[in-house]
């Protein structure tokens, strides 16, 4: 039976916790931890890297989900209406900012999963046979990229299908499909991960994995990759779990649901991690690990993996199917959550939701054509937005400080099984420092690296191209805070005037 919340706005819930957090899992599993994270983890020390990633879950995932469920659920608006409403209409481009970071990212992650499942029709069709070579899988990947008609199809095909799941709403659209894709997808990841174990010579990835060089643990570089790879993964600062908390039922446990979002989440990234870790050390060797994780995510996934998928037995016919279904199952599911945080967003503004997602559908097939022709165009984006994600979450922060961090305690309290206890607090006070220290490595070495021409915009990955579309962002959400303000419908503990004839 459909419940509604306690706002009376009629608004539909998920129908169960399982429900709630399968669908939150699937918004935080997505390419990033089946072709990111194992190319982080290997690049960065394997089990030193594996330590850090925890501490980033711990110190920033974890109590940044917290406090973008509880800016969800007691707003029961998107990310632009929850922020007017816990901080002041005055911060409403927070918000703004926060679902534009995200919807950027749609724009081309649309493109990535059109990938998936075209390497899926590949592998299903017997394209990686027994004996290829890179030389091979190069010439299948830079075929199908240099062709536009085939990234803009498959493009087309993603944005299509996520757009129909998203038109039928909660209840019989993305609430059902994810209850039933997330589970699929740790059942194939499971059975990739214990085929890869039973490799032989796969005892040398598990040893790298999970055996810590200790000493790396001082490189900052380490946290910062650890960091950016935490925020790619988990989803915290995307407001996309803001936006499936709009749909929470009223009690809900706060630490205990994030804390579980966040623990599903990297179990998915340590069996895509032992799936492909393993796999390249049992057929490749530590030398082919290094060249293929030296590759790029792209190199990694569409290319060496490719080559060794003919070479283990089994792979042609069943592992490589079943490796890029869980890749375009994983993106679809992220996929989902990123048009929902815009469909959410339109609608709060009036406008009905069978008029706005076919309209958000069609406007991320066209802002996704720069990146569906060219690849580098689609790496800028790539690298400008996802570290904006750390500035999203600094914001989320923010806005917990402003509302009052003891008062917000107290109001997740009132509706979790188990009490928010005082480390959540001291852990967001401290958000602006572990920023200030991850931004400002991040600015050292984009400035004294003599190889990068930093102060260019028009270089691919130069600080300059962040900070230009970063500020041209925040201009024009500055000069339209108010009439935005204005325009969003009120929610439960809105301030704001409904305008006449407004409707959800």
């Amino acid at each position: 039976m459909t419940q509604q919340n306690t706002s009376g706005s009629g608004r539909v819930v998920f129908a169960s916790r399982f429900t709630f957090v399968a669908a939150a899992i699937g918004m935080a599993v997505g390419t990033g931890n089946i072709w990111r994270f194992p190319r982080d983890v290997h690049a960065w020390g394997g089990g030193a890297f594996l330590l850090a990633v925890v501490v980033a879950n711990l110190v920033w995932a974890i109590p940044l989900l917290m406090a973008e469920s509880f800016m969800g659920s007691k707003s029961r608006l998107g990310t632009a209406g929850a922020f007017r409403d816990i901080m002041g209409r005055r911060f409403t481009w927070m918000g703004g900012f926060m679902g534009m970071a995200t919807i950027a990212i749609m724009f081309y992650y649309s493109v990535v999963c059109g990938w998936a499942i075209r390497y899926l029709v590949y592998a299903v069709t017997g394209e990686f046979s027994a004996g290829i070579t890179v030389g091979e899988t190069t010439s299948i990947w830079e075929g199908f990229t240099d062709s536009p008609a085939q990234t803009v199809l498959f493009h087309a095909i993603a944005i299509t299908l996520v757009g129909l799941i998203v038109f039928r709403g909660l209840k019989g659209g993305f609430e059902a499909v994810l209850k039933i894709v997330v589970p699929a997808l740790f059942v194939i990841l499971a059975v990739l991960a214990v085929r890869a174990m039973t490799l032989p010579g796969s005892a040398e990835g598990l040893r790298y994995l999970f055996v810590p060089d200790w000493s790396l643990l001082g490189d900052a570089e380490l946290w910062l990759q650890a960091f950016a790879q935490m925020a790619f993964s988990t989803g915290a600062g995307w407001g996309l779990y803001l936006t499936y908390c709009v749909y929470m039922r009223r009690r809900e446990d706060f630490a205990l649901n994030a804390t579980t979002i966040v623990a599903g989440n990297h179990l998915a990234s340590l069996l895509a991690g032992i799936a492909v870790v393993c796999t390249i050390f049992a057929l490749g060797g530590a030398s082919f690990a290094d060249e293929a994780t030296g590759a790029g995510n792209e190199g990694l996934t569409f290319v060496y993996l490719a080559v060794l998928f003919g070479e283990m037995p089994g792979g042609t016919w069943f592992f490589a199917p079943l490796f890029f279904l869980v890749l375009a199952l994983a993106g679809i599911s992220s996929l989902i959550a990123m048009v929902e945080l815009a469909a959410r967003n339109v609608v709060d503004m009036g406008v009905r939701r069978k008029v706005a997602v076919p309209a958000i559908a069609a406007v991320a097939f066209l802002a996704g054509l720069p990146a569906a022709f060219n690849l580098d165009y689609l790496s800028n984006q790539d690298n400008v937005w996802g570290i904006a994600l750390l500035i999203s979450g600094l914001f989320a922060a923010v806005a917990m400080m402003k509302y009052g961090l003891e008062q917000a305690r107290r109001d997740m309290d009132a509706d979790s099984d188990f009490g928010v206890g005082g480390w959540w607090t001291i852990l967001i006070r401290l958000f602006p420092v572990m920023f200030a220290f991850l931004f400002g490595w991040f600015i050292y070495q984009s400035v004294s690296d003599p190889g990068k021409a930093w102060w260019d915009p028009t270089d691919t990955f130069s600080l300059a191209t962040m900070v230009v579309q970063w500020g041209a962002l925040v201009a024009i959400l500055l000069v339209v805070n108010n009439r935005l303000a204005n325009r969003i419908n009120p929610g439960p503990i809105s301030t704001v005037p409904a305008e006449p004839g407004r409707h959800d």
